[in-house]
């Protein structure tokens, strides 16, 4: 599907262009937002096919977000690449356990982010 849509859930309004700007500029549809509780209720009227999702963010962290994904029904389907600048293993493993489908340490290659989503959506 050309235009599969992805919801980059990101506080950083500079990451956050950056990482919606990779992913239009490789085909895809983009929806943002600026934190958990904004995302979760944006995604009720408009599933999204991936979701890149950040961990460190006011109001809720991307581990919390990616549980309520995971625990809903209607997303738990909807695959979850994570990233954040805690490139530390545990963080790697704490992400997995929360049910991220993908993990993406910062700073990335703009080629291993867009890979990422890329194989997720075929998947």
């Amino acid at each position: 599907n050309a235009m599969s849509k992805v919801l980059v859930i990101e506080d950083s309004v500079t990451q956050r262009e950056m990482i919606s700007n990779l992913l239009r500029g490789s085909g895809l549809t983009v929806i943002e937002a600026s934190d958990g509780v904004e995302a979760l209720e944006k995604i009720q009227g408009n599933l999204p096919d991936l979701v890149v999702l950040d961990i460190v963010m006011p109001r809720m962290n991307g581990y919390e977000v990616c549980r309520r994904l995971k625990a809903d029904p209607k997303t738990q389907h909807v695959p979850v690449v994570m990233c954040s600048s805690k490139g530390e293993e545990f963080d790697r493993y704490w992400g997995m356990k929360q049910g991220a489908d993908a993990y993406v340490a910062k700073p990335f290659q703009p080629t291993e982010l867009v890979g990422t989503v890329k194989q997720m959506l075929r998947g």
